[in-house]
């Protein structure tokens, strides 16, 4: 077991930008892919904070847009790592944009990253355990556990579910696809 344990506080990382016209998809809202690259470099930046190490993504869990960012808009991200494995970190973030003239904060994004903290050698490499402090990092942490079974669960079904029977094929009538296999 680890020795060393780090408070959240210890991890966190906020990050503000103003978004610019060069950041819009075709509609004129913040283009979708350039938050996710703030969002991945924020991870990095936390889980790198936490572990004192390199560290990689391993995987994105979940990035819910919630609302969409407007041109001229703060948008600001609060990171913090959640939940520790042995060299896992999985790290929530909150995106908010703020409108500048009026003050008004929206919530508009949440995410969750799994970064992996890696030696010089490319290797896996421990991470510090977790303090959790209050109750909202105890809901967190809980949060990520259930996050991880319904992970679990998900793959052992890919595992075991049977896709080319006949009954699955059936099922598919309710939903608007056609199945013709070659």
């Amino acid at each position: 077991m680890n020795t060393v344990f780090k408070s959240v506080a210890s991890s966190y990382v906020s990050i503000s930008e103003l978004m610019l016209p060069s950041h819009t998809n075709f509609s004129g809202k913040i283009h979708g892919g350039y938050i996710l690259s703030l969002l991945d470099q924020i991870a990095f930046a936390c889980a790198s904070k936490f572990s004192g190490n390199y560290c990689v993504t391993a995987s994105v869990d979940t990035v819910n847009f919630l609302k969409p960012i407007e041109v001229g808009e703060l948008v600001t991200m609060k990171a913090s790592v959640n939940y520790v494995g042995k060299s896992s970190m999985i790290v929530g973030i909150r995106v908010e944009a703020e409108n500048i003239q009026t003050g008004k904060i929206k919530h508009c994004n949440s995410s969750y990253f799994t970064m992996v903290a890696k030696n010089k050698e490319g290797l896996s490499v421990p991470v510090p355990g977790l303090i959790l402090s209050n109750l909202d990092e105890v809901r967190r942490f809980s949060n990520c556990l259930k996050q991880i079974d319904l992970k679990k669960e998900r793959e052992l079904h890919e595992e075991e579910f049977n896709y080319s029977s006949i009954e699955t094929i059936a099922s598919f009538s309710k939903y608007n696809v056609q199945v013709q296999l070659g």
